[in-house]
């Protein structure tokens, strides 16, 4: 029976993402990734070289994950409240990404990010479909798009970034429905788009 090389490496790709978002870059294990994608650790060599390139892989891949899921257009802007609740969506179905995010940063030696530069156009072109849309009248022309644009990405990651400061600010269980149409109504109201 011939080895399915592309279902292997996706399993060792999922399996690392979950062991990367648990222990971060220093606590992940290379023989945990084998064991729970089911494949001997030394594919991992094999496909993805050594621990850092696979974080590296790992990262590039749930990066391009959510720019294909939740892009921002102009169009989009134009009610920046749906953007951002479908941000939370995303982080409530995929914590991992937040996670992942955090670890590099606390990895942060001053020098280029993975894909800084890719990375860097991406968020350019969102902040530019905020300028056009506040251009277009759909948002607040005096906020500035950048401090904006990373507002929304903030608001909408950080009820998974500290979910102990979520219970202890709001009482008790999470009720996502309710915390995803306080962050609806809070953004349009910060970006000059009312409550819809």
């Amino acid at each position: 029976m011939a080895w399915d090389t592309a279902r292997t490496r996706q399993a060792l790709l999922d399996a690392a993402v979950d062991e990367f978002a648990e222990h971060g870059f220093d606590g992940a294990r290379i023989d945990r990734v084998g064991t729970r994608a089911g494949v001997n650790k030394e594919r991992i060599y094999q496909y993805f070289g050594n621990k850092e390139k696979l974080f590296g892989h790992v990262l590039e891949a749930e990066l391009d994950r959510i720019a294909t899921a939740i892009p921002v257009t102009v169009e989009q802007a134009a009610d920046l409240g749906d953007y951002a609740g479908r941000l939370y969506d995303y982080h409530r179905s995929r914590p991992q990404f937040i996670r992942l995010l955090h670890w590099e940063g606390l990895r942060d030696t001053g020098g280029p990010a993975l894909k800084e530069p890719e990375r860097t156009a991406t968020y350019g072109s969102r902040v530019e479909a905020l300028a056009q849309a506040q251009r277009d009248g759909t948002l607040d022309p005096d906020l500035d798009p950048k401090a904006l644009f990373y507002a929304v990405l903030a608001l909408g990651a950080w009820w998974f970034s500290v979910p102990q400061a979520v219970r202890m600010i709001f009482g008790g269980e999470q009720r996502p429905q309710t915390e995803r149409d306080a962050l609806i109504g809070l953004v349009r109201r910060l970006a000059g788009q009312g409550d819809r």
